[in-house]
């Protein structure tokens, strides 16, 4: 039942929330996140009035199940982005922009941070800061969508925004499981090719390989059914599915094999999306029935959020150092790297805003991040860049998008439509 409430409280408050973030010009977003922060463990929660809010941060980790399906849906969704026919028109330079850019965003902050600690070692060892200098590579692909979606925005940019961020995890995974590796070295004393290379690598291989079976198998089932609510529910069922199996891990002759959710469910919608010839239909359909369920992704991310790491001094300073040094990073490789590869001026000069918001992804690395001996320290700088990430980042892409032109001005939409007078049935003539 407290659940049930909680999950009430949840969907209602973050959608309250929204009508207050349209008056300011926010991103609902935003505001979903911020009701989160208002329902967690450090704000309405800490009145113990259950079920109103939640009153600890195990209260929100065990609902984690739903943040896990929203990823995947978010995930299946950017992968209908990735159709044969933009891969052609932009395929090389969303992987020259997504590599670089994350590549140039990682140098910057380890450099950054490196530096921060030769001049006092006390403050964060190197370990750490090559850690942390991986994990500034990740995007959020859930905000992203999310404005993405709210504006309707359209053209050039948002389409080489979402091939970017869908790139960006890969790139990010392989970079962090490799920093990974090398900051645990250090620690230990030695170095392992299994942890630094192949594993990050047999990851997204046998990611890949699980969502392009998933997503033809997909479309093979999807062929005995006619009608639109069961095509509906036969998609449901295979995300879930991925979602499921993508948790699965195991080991061969000493090598650690996992899956990566977002690459599995981005390789499920691209496959399905390029092989079946009514897919743009049905995906407008799955769009419809996850909105409530994003609505409760963003809500429980919020109440995530630790209040907490804004009263430690040390990891305010190395938090902002990161912050600043990874918004450099974005901005300037997204640059560097459109201007390398012809894009328009226009994508080269906003792409890299729209690349701040930093959510799940960083968070999952930063939890594995945590065997470190500095590992707390890893974790509480990555929380607090996310709480300034996603309550900024948001609408800072919003008005890149905006500046962009992709973002038509909102016109006035109602969803009440009074009841038309009913007809009067006659039953004889």
């Amino acid at each position: 039942m407290q659940i049930l409430i909680q999950l009430s409280f949840s969907l209602v408050g973050g959608l309250l929330m929204s009508r207050l973030a349209k008056k300011l010009n926010l991103p609902a977003v935003t505001a979903y996140l911020v009701a989160g922060l208002l329902l967690g463990p450090y704000c309405l929660g800490a009145l113990q009035l259950a079920p109103l809010g939640f009153s600890t941060a195990e209260a929100v980790a065990n609902l984690d199940i739903i943040s896990q399906v929203a990823l995947g849906f978010i995930a299946f969704t950017i992968g209908n982005e990735f159709r044969l026919e933009q891969l052609r028109s932009m395929g090389r330079q969303a992987i020259t922009v997504g590599v670089l850019q994350a590549v140039a965003t990682t140098a910057l902050v380890d450099a950054a941070l490196i530096l921060l600690h030769f001049i006092n070692p006390a403050l964060i060892s190197v370990s750490s800061a090559i850690t942390l200098g991986a994990i500034a590579a990740a995007t959020a692909p859930a905000a992203t969508l999310m404005v993405v979606r709210q504006y309707k925005a359209d053209g050039p940019l948002t389409k080489l925004l979402l091939l970017v961020v869908a790139i960006d995890d890969a790139v990010g995974l392989v970079l962090f499981s490799a920093s990974f590796g090398v900051a645990a070295a250090l620690e230990s004393g030695t170095i392992s090719v299994l942890t630094v290379l192949v594993e990050p690598v047999v990851e997204i291989v046998l990611s890949l390989g699980l969502g392009a079976v998933a997503g033809w198998m997909l479309f093979w089932v999807e062929k005995f059914f006619h009608s639109r609510s069961k095509r509906l529910s036969i998609s449901i069922g295979f995300v879930l599915l991925t979602v499921g199996l993508s948790m699965v891990e195991f080991e061969v002759g000493g090598v650690h094999c996992g899956f990566s959710l977002l690459l599995v469910c981005m390789m499920t919608g691209t496959i399905f999306c390029n092989i079946c010839d009514f897919s743009e239909e049905l995906m407008g359909r799955v769009d419809g029935w996850t909105a409530p369920l994003f609505v409760l992704f963003f809500v429980l991310s919020g109440a995530e959020l630790n209040l907490k790491v804004l009263s430690n001094p040390v990891v305010l300073l190395i938090g902002a150092v990161y912050i600043v040094f990874r918004s450099l990073g974005k901005c300037l490789g997204a640059y560097g790297s459109c201007a390398m590869t012809g894009c328009s001026e226009n994508i080269t000069k906003h792409l890299g805003v729209t690349l701040l918001p930093q959510a799940g992804v960083a968070l999952g690395m930063a939890l594995t991040a945590q065997r470190l001996a500095e590992g707390s320290v890893v974790r509480n700088v990555v929380l607090f860049s996310v709480l300034v990430y996603e309550l900024v980042g948001p609408a800072l892409t919003k008005r890149a998008l905006i500046a962009a032109g992709e973002i038509k001005t909102e016109g006035k939409t109602n969803a009440r439509k009074k009841n038309a007078p009913p007809k009067p049935v006659r039953l004889s003539e």
